[in-house]
């Protein structure tokens, strides 16, 4: 992978973790190296889920995916914040 994938997978993280994190009621308190990780894998898995599924490469703006993605994003806060709240 190159250093631009890298940053990518990165700013791309970001995103789908805040939108991941504004789905959510109130206040989540995880920081936000957490939630670009999060964001990070929900988006590889996502789009997994979304290629098992054949709604990966749609015409125009892949907005199934774009779900399934900030549905797990906010799975993974949640169950994130769970764990830390546990300890």
């Amino acid at each position: 992978m190159e250093i631009s994938g890298i940053i990518t997978a990165i700013i791309f993280g970001a995103v789908i973790g805040a939108l991941g994190r504004l789905v959510l009621p109130g206040r989540q308190n995880i920081g936000w190296l957490w939630t670009i990780a999060v964001g990070i894998a929900a988006a590889l898995v996502g789009t997994a889920i979304a290629a098992a599924l054949g709604v990966s490469d749609t015409k125009g703006i892949d907005w199934i995916e774009w779900a399934i993605q900030i549905g797990l994003a906010a799975l993974g806060v949640t169950a994130l914040e769970r764990l830390r709240s546990r300890s």
